[in-house]
């Protein structure tokens, strides 16, 4: 009896993880037609959203992965791939502030400030994606990221009828457990698209791009949802 049970759950728990990695690989594959890994195949859009993740460890350690997709967001905007650079990331704390971070490593680098539009309320992938669209009224833009976030944004995008491509930047050597912490994201964008049907958790005024930006250097934030903003959004929610 014990010998039975013992099979059966070897048998389910094979089976779950199957089906884990089959729908890893389907995103994959839906994905791919739209996925550029060269700059110069890249289609001219007037938007690159640049996914925001931070800028070092919590070692203090620089992460590679955001200098990759800086140096992509440079390379497809010096090579006018596109016009405007929508930094989308997570502002959820005063002494983290991806989009900002962003911002200064951009203008240090030579982008127009002009052509920088800020995203405080990407807190996660799909916020990001579908910001894009309903915050910043643009539908048809380059995701700027690494190829396995591409699959992942992409699919989101193209579930929500959102029209987008994704410029691949390099990813660093030994991503074997980023990658396998993917496989579990993906399940969870997949519950949230088909399940739980999530929306933003912020959404916020219409910001169409180009957008004035006036933003001092010394401040923290200047997000297209204002503090107040989000602050009575989070009442509502709570309520």
């Amino acid at each position: 009896m014990i010998k039975r049970v013992f099979i059966g759950l070897i048998f389910i728990i094979l089976t779950m993880v199957a089906t884990a990695l089959g729908l890893d690989r389907w995103i994959s594959y839906r994905t791919a037609p739209y996925i550029y890994d060269d700059v110069a195949s890249l289609p001219h859009r007037q938007v690159g959203v640049v996914l925001g993740t931070a800028k070092y460890y919590r070692t203090g350690v620089i992460n590679q992965y955001y200098l990759y997709r800086i140096q992509g967001a440079l390379n497809a905007y010096n090579s006018g791939k596109v016009n405007y650079l929508l930094l989308s990331g997570d502002n959820a704390q005063q002494s983290y502030n991806e989009p900002v971070t962003m911002r200064r490593d951009l203008i240090k680098a030579g982008v127009d400030p002009a052509d920088i539009v800020l995203d405080y309320a990407g807190f996660r992938t799909l916020d990001s994606i579908v910001r894009t669209r309903k915050v910043f009224d643009t539908n048809d833009f380059i995701i700027i990221t690494q190829r396995f976030h591409c699959e992942r944004a992409l699919y989101i995008a193209l579930n929500l009828g959102i029209q987008a491509q994704c410029y691949a930047v390099p990813s660093p050597k030994n991503m074997l457990s980023v990658r396998f912490r993917e496989v579990g994201a993906r399940l969870g964008a997949l519950a949230d698209l088909y399940l739980m049907k999530r929306e933003p958790r912020f959404l916020g005024p219409l910001v169409p791009i180009p957008a004035v930006h006036d933003v001092p250097e010394d401040a923290q934030s200047y997000p297209a949802v204002t503090p107040e903003q989000l602050l009575e959004l989070e009442e509502k929610r709570l309520k």
